[in-house]
């Protein structure tokens, strides 16, 4: 056997031990064994360079050093889950769930929530060649390298895999390995970490992959993106997945109604403790990926999944004091100042209070002491009051009448939920807010300009709204505290590159109330340009796809106001970007204009979101359901049968993928 063949040999051998160790937890040789075979391999790959592989299993052991992780757009969004907490709230999305696709049998796949850190690898050929971080969803970092060490990710894979596709899972730490990991922190005179959670997602950050190889991290994986998969459901998924040589976990189950589903979450909300990992819930998915197609996304999560959250770890403390912020909305926003106390991993200082209401509802006062949850939200909340042992000297809370931070009377609109300052243009956590949203990550982006240089600015009277920076100095910039001549200079040339963002960006960042992402991407495309969108009444907004009334309501009252015509009129002559690019504008046409299509079934000649797309760029509405003002039902095949009989009822036209095509392409 020559030395290729040795190596060929030797890379194949220790793939299937590594297998066989790390994803069944079935080892047949010693590690002392598989750590002689790769010492062999390193020696012959050292030698013989030419035979250079990016998936050898020498490679696991780290020792890259990434400065900066590179953001990369995922192919493939990855949303996040709406969350139910019980049978009422799944039953109800089973409703939902049947409305869009008619009187149909869905199945549901039930697999258990890990608590982790959110992972997208790309796999071409079988190889590994990219590992990105969730991020905000539509972009992570490229953490590759960091991945690479992770013994339970496959390198190569085995099987039947296609040639392309996306695997999402959790990057996790076993309790057993976190434990073991604060032993020798503690041991060293180290502080311990305080949670597996946070210590796995901090693990992909690290600078060092050898630092990375020496945690026990896993990586348990749970969906599949691609084109042309020739997958049926969910469970498929999971079994494929795990003949290719993933790491998936075998307690997923397929429910045929509801009250199977929580017969599942029933078992594990007890069983969850006998886990070697940390979970806080159930995902239930339609198992059907052909229903998965049909039922679609809103803007944040997918309709066909839910996470089903376990009940929430609850701890008693006491609170100190009630203080109130001011968001750059207006919204007052009341915060429990509590006794710390450790609740989930983490240490809590602070709660929300959400508004008036709730304060009035449970008795919340100053001195008490309350029961705090950290169940499906991030921010810790109060649940009750621990009313056997509040003081005597306790006094009824009393919401504030006036801004805390500008003294303006506070107003509290009829059905509105919050309190709030109307103090719109003097207001400073406002002022000081709508500029921190400006510049963030997922609006202009503004390199060399964060939140505290943004608070330096307006307290030394450079700024007083998102325009004038643009007329900012070096000179302005350099005597200011922390703000040597290079900070000042990236600074300047950060707001100057921002001149290039989109469109869309540009109309998020201006900080529109309920206008968020997705929202701005909507009205951008619908009204092509700033101008358009200024001069559009609120029944011609409810008229795009996916704007509600109070959207409408929250633009036509933006543009109303003076001040923000001022603002964009400003923006305008600085250079900023207010039309969609010509680039666009090309691929977008009024040929389907005032006409509403639903899109069912399977496509051949194109994708599904590329059908919508068409749609959209054409000037054409998708919906979701048929009623009389449907234009076409655009019919693949397997489409539900309900959906063809209430076309037929109603009178709507129902055309092939092929006559849609011919539509477009007139």
């Amino acid at each position: 056997m020559n030395s290729k063949e040795k190596i060929i040999a030797l890379r194949d051998e220790l793939r299937e031990h590594n297998y066989n160790y790390y994803v069944l937890d079935q080892p047949i040789i010693s590690d002392y064994e598989f750590d002689i075979k790769l010492k062999e391999l390193q020696k012959l790959e050292a030698a013989h360079p030419e035979f250079y592989d990016a998936s050898s299993p020498t490679l696991r052991v780290g020792g890259q050093v990434t400065k900066n992780f590179e953001t990369i757009v995922h192919e493939h969004r990855m949303y996040s889950l709406d969350n139910s907490y019980s049978k009422e709230d799944l039953e109800d999305w089973e409703k939902r769930i049947q409305r869009i696709l008619g009187n149909v049998q869905v199945e549901f796949t039930c697999e258990l929530k890990y608590d982790g850190a959110s992972i997208s690898l790309t796999y071409e050929e079988g190889k590994l060649v990219k590992a990105v971080t969730r991020g905000d969803g539509f972009q992570g970092d490229d953490v590759t390298t960091n991945i690479k060490t992770i013994k339970s990710v496959p390198l190569q894979l085995k099987g039947d895999y296609p040639p392309k596709f996306d695997i999402r899972g959790e990057i996790i730490l076993t309790l057993e390995g976190f434990a073991k990991m604060n032993q020798e922190r503690i041991a060293n005179g180290e502080e311990p970490y305080m949670n597996p959670r946070n210590t796995a997602s901090g693990s992909l950050k690290l600078q060092d992959s050898a630092l990375v190889a020496q945690r026990p991290l896993e990586c348990l994986l749970y969906s599949i993106e691609g084109r042309g998969l020739s997958l049926n459901s969910q469970f498929e998924v999971l079994e494929k997945a795990r003949s290719w040589g993933f790491k998936v976990p075998t307690v997923a189950q397929v429910c045929k109604t509801t009250s199977e589903v929580m017969q599942f979450v029933e078992y594990w909300d007890v069983h969850r403790h006998d886990l070697p990992y940390e979970t806080d819930g159930v995902v239930v998915k339609v198992n059907n990926l052909r229903h998965q197609e049909e039922l679609g996304y809103t803007a944040k999560a997918p309709r066909w999944a839910m996470a089903y959250k376990f009940k929430a770890e609850q701890v008693a403390t006491v609170l100190h004091e009630i203080t109130y912020q001011v968001g750059r909305t207006g919204a007052i926003t009341p915060v429990a100042n509590l006794e710390p106390i450790l609740l989930a991993g983490t240490t809590v200082k602070r709660a929300s209070l959400h508004n008036a209401d709730q304060i009035a509802k449970l008795d919340i006062r100053e001195g008490d002491t309350v029961f705090v949850e950290k169940g499906g939200e991030i921010i810790p909340k109060i649940i009750a009051v621990d009313f056997a042992k509040r003081p005597g000297d306790s006094v009824l809370t009393k919401y504030i009448s006036h801004c805390p931070e500008c003294g303006t009377p506070l107003i509290r609109k009829e059905g509105e939920a919050q309190h709030f300052c109307p103090n719109y243009t003097g207001c400073p956590p406002q002022i000081t807010g709508r500029i921190q949203h400006f510049i963030s990550r997922k609006a202009m982006d503004i390199e060399g300009l964060g939140g505290e240089t943004v608070e330096l600015l307006y307290k030394e009277g450079l700024i007083q709204n998102y325009a004038d920076l643009y007329i900012l100095t070096k000179e302005q910039i350099m005597p200011l505290e922390r703000m040597a001549e290079k900070s000042a200079e990236n600074l300047v040339n950060g707001v100057e590159a921002s001149k290039a963002i989109p469109f869309e960006r540009v109309l998020f960042a201006l900080g529109i109330r309920y206008v968020g992402e997705t929202v701005a991407k909507k009205l951008a495309k619908a009204y092509k340009n700033i101008d358009a969108l200024m001069a559009a009444s609120a029944e011609e907004l409810v008229a795009v796809d996916e704007i509600g009334d109070r959207i409408a309501e929250s633009v036509v009252q933006f543009f109303g106001e003076p001040s923000n015509v001022e603002l964009v009129s400003r923006l305008k002559t600085y250079g900023l970007q207010f039309s969609l690019s010509e680039e666009q504008l090309e691929s977008q046409t009024d040929l389907l204009k005032g006409q509403t299509f639903v899109v069912s079934g399977v496509f051949e000649a194109i994708s599904r979101n590329d059908l919508k797309k068409l749609i959209e760029d054409n000037g054409g509405k998708v919906s979701s359901s048929i009623s009389s003002k449907t234009s076409f039902l655009v019919a693949g095949a397997n489409m539900g049968p309900s959906k063809k009989t209430k076309a037929e009822n109603l009178g709507v036209p129902i055309i092939s993928e092929q006559e849609f095509l011919e539509k477009v392409e007139k």
